[in-house]
């Protein structure tokens, strides 16, 4: 009898269990579980950090909460005090830097990180939930959430074009806002290319302001670009979000703007990509490079530095007419023109790691002989699984950002006609948050997977709603995608999830696809002034 009344009573806790509702947070914690307490947060709640470390992880929580018109709250010195916030750092090895605990009770709200990017990541799971529990006035009840995390990849990243077209500093604060609240931790800011160079170089002011004009859609547009004090500005506020930002320079190819406004440095393109490349072959233009890249160093203390590297084929067309590559070509024994791509590469690479910082790169780059400690490629040719394998035999660390389906410029819906599709393939919610590298890589590789990061070019994108549009509400997906590990994703779970955020959608103004009700909100159309670069949309 005893036996049949103990299995009653656990078959009662199994049951108690399953009916808890699931915790709202995304990405879904590894451990939540809801208790009988709550919370009050009101104006007399206070916020306590342990160490001066965390100075920063409390402006953001302070921010957060006069930005949304939630609660002002003050600072307090005053552990024990109640109705307190407490931030707090203990090391637990098994979670790593950004792991976290969040213990709700009546009394107090307790954020214990690993390191200051886990109490971070912890602040972000509280602001979802008080977010998602905010009523229409006064003071908010948080309930009892006991809540345990750390993230399976390192690298949760996304990437944001804005040499096609500019977005501006108040645009990518709302972006890395959204970041931070989906714990995504880098960004991926792609600054020079083809239309316009966005970025003040002080040493050689004319990239900005001849190159800096125009855009993928109008060439006439004036000059617009980020001031190194804008950069300095907008670095330290992803820094408080626990994001690091990484520059990416385009070379040798992509270098049609900066070669607007330094043409002695152009090595040529062709009718479709006129000056298209660096020049090789002129032994000045490493100086330039290096230089600018000094300062990019300076204002990015990432310790990293995107170099591009690819389709540099598209545009060397006149590299063979080049009396300097020739030279170089016989100097040096190259057989051919992707020979002195690599050799163009491993000399600006060594300017890159004479700086202390490590050297990024697209995929194309993988078979280039690099030092592997200092080096990461990201792997983004979805139909060439090829060149992730040769990076990984190499020995290269690797962040996967495959075009389908973490592209966000391909279209979400089968019906969209305003972005890019492969085929008949495009990229849908549930492909980013399905997407898995089981099939790719190898257990004993998996160790040199970074991790996840999604890709906006912005071809198509000449508004903030259709930048809206195309990364809401893919970035929540991408977010869980990078944070949990595959036996731990459930979609239908996410979706329900999903579901309570559409309303934070609506109260910041984002124009997001509605996956439940595709009809809802249109997508938002784009016009063309003029065809340059038409391809570059159809590649």
């Amino acid at each position: 009898m005893k036996k049949l009344y103990a299995a009653f009573l656990l078959s009662m806790t199994v049951i108690g269990a399953s009916a808890q509702a699931p915790c709202p947070v995304i990405p879904a914690p590894v451990k939540a579980v809801l208790t009988d307490g709550s919370f009050i947060l009101s104006k007399y709640t206070r916020i306590y950090t342990e160490s001066p470390s965390l100075k920063d992880a409390a402006a953001y929580l302070q921010q957060e909460l006069v930005q949304k018109e939630l609660m002002p709250l003050a600072l307090t010195q005053e552990e024990a005090a109640p109705n307190t916030i407490l931030l707090t750092l203990d090391k637990t090895p098994a979670e790593g830097d950004e792991g976290y605990t969040l213990h709700i009770t009546g009394k107090q709200v307790r954020i214990t990180g690993n390191a200051v990017g886990g109490v971070v990541n912890g602040i972000s799971s509280l602001l979802q939930l008080i977010r998602l529990q905010k009523n229409s006035a006064g003071n908010i009840r948080i309930d009892g959430w006991q809540i345990t995390d750390a993230p399976r990849y390192r690298w949760r990243g996304f990437m944001l074009d804005e040499s096609r077209h500019f977005m501006g500093r108040e645009k990518v604060l709302q972006l890395l806002n959204w970041m931070a609240f989906y714990k995504l931790n880098r960004f991926h800011w792609h600054l020079t290319d083809e239309p316009a160079w966005r970025l003040e170089i002080k040493r050689y002011p004319r990239l900005t302001l001849i190159g800096g004009a125009g855009s993928f859609t109008n060439p006439l547009v004036p000059a617009a670009y980020y001031t190194q004090q804008q950069i300095a500005e907008i670095v330290h506020y992803a820094a408080q979000r626990n994001i690091t930002v990484i520059p990416e320079i385009d070379m040798p190819g992509h270098a049609t703007a900066a070669n607007r406004a330094y043409p002695q440095y152009s090595g040529g393109g062709n009718a479709q990509h006129p000056d298209f490349t660096f020049d090789p072959g002129n032994e000045h233009t490493y100086g330039y490079l290096t230089n600018i890249l000094r300062e990019v160093n300076m204002l990015f203390p990432s310790g990293m530095i995107h170099l591009g590297g690819d389709e540099v084929s598209f545009g060397t067309d006149q590299w063979l007419k080049n009396t300097g590559i020739k030279k170089l070509m016989e100097q040096h024994g190259l057989k051919d023109l992707k020979a002195v791509e690599r050799y163009f590469m491993e000399r600006m690479a060594d300017s890159v790691y004479g700086m202390g910082a490590k050297l990024l790169a697209w995929d194309e780059m993988a078979e280039v002989s690099l030092p592997k400690d200092k080096t990461i490629i990201f792997w983004w040719r979805h139909d060439k699984p090829a060149q992730l394998k040769m990076a990984l035999e190499n020995g290269y660390d690797v962040v996967v950002c495959p075009r389908l389906p973490f592209y966000f410029d391909f279209v979400q819906d089968s019906l969209h006609r305003m972005g890019r599709k492969w085929g008949k393939g495009y990229s849908p919610l549930k492909d980013v948050y399905a997407f898995s590298l089981a099939s790719l890589v190898a257990e004993k590789q998996q160790g040199q997977i970074q991790g996840l990061q999604a890709n906006l070019w912005t071809e198509t994108v000449t508004n903030f709603n259709r930048m809206d549009y195309l990364t809401f509400p893919r970035i929540a997906a991408l977010a869980e995608a990078a944070w949990s590990k595959e036996e731990r994703k459930n979609y239908e779970d996410f979706t329900g999830r999903l579901k309570k955020q559409l309303a934070l959608y609506r109260d910041e103004d984002i124009y997001f696809y509605n996956p439940f009700n595709p009809s809802e909100i249109p997508e938002p159309v784009y016009f063309r002034k003029d065809k340059r670069n038409l391809s570059a949309q159809e590649n």
